[in-house]
């Protein structure tokens, strides 16, 4: 745990959010497992509600670093790298700790769209899309937002499957199911280097 009183709050609403919910967990729980004081905390945070927002920014920001690092790591050919995606999903599947996506679990407990939460899950959401259309467009095909948009869908879908089987399973079919998609796409010629 770390020693800041902040970041230990941030450390233990993140671990507690994600296993149990934002609902789920009050103050107090938080309070208790990070060892904060309550006068501590609201110098910190104003409210519950901007707690959640910092932990989901901050897991916005690891999530999508650990997908560059995933697909900068992937041995696919350069046409392929947005299908990185399902390998690196598989990976999370297999954690003891997977309790699928906290973007989309944020979504559905905060589901009204003007709630700050479900705005930071949906901009997420919405920047892993504009992450894969880089990919995407860099591979050379055509209508790549579309595409993006498309590869999202499934890797959502994969997030839900996995979580509801319990099985990594899910990331290969819906890799699957890509791969396909991609193969019928119209793709120009790849761009050069240099």
């Amino acid at each position: 745990m770390p020693s800041n009183a902040r970041e230990r709050l941030l450390t233990a609403a993140d671990r507690l959010f994600y296993e149990e919910g934002i609902r789920a967990v009050g103050i107090e729980r938080i309070l208790s497992e990070s060892g904060v004081g309550r006068a501590s905390f609201y110098r910190h945070f104003p409210s519950k509600d901007d707690l959640v927002v910092e932990v989901l920014r901050r897991r916005d920001a690891a999530w999508r670093a650990w997908l560059a690092d995933t697909v900068d790591a992937s041995p696919r050919p350069p046409g392929d790298l947005a299908l990185a995606l399902f390998d690196g999903l598989a990976q999370r599947f297999a954690a003891a700790d997977f309790r699928g996506c906290a973007f989309i679990n944020t979504m559905v407990e905060e589901a009204d769209p003007q709630s700050p939460a479900h705005q930071v899950a949906a901009e997420h959401k919405q920047k892993v899309v504009a992450y894969l259309d880089t990919l995407l467009a860099a591979a050379g095909y055509r209508g790549h937002l579309d595409l993006a948009r498309q590869l999202a869908l499934l890797g959502d879908g994969a997030i839900i499957t996995a979580l509801r089987e319990r099985t990594v399973d899910a990331a290969p079919r819906a890799r699957a199911v890509a791969e396909a998609l991609l193969s019928t796409a119209d793709r120009g010629a790849a761009p050069t280097a240099g």
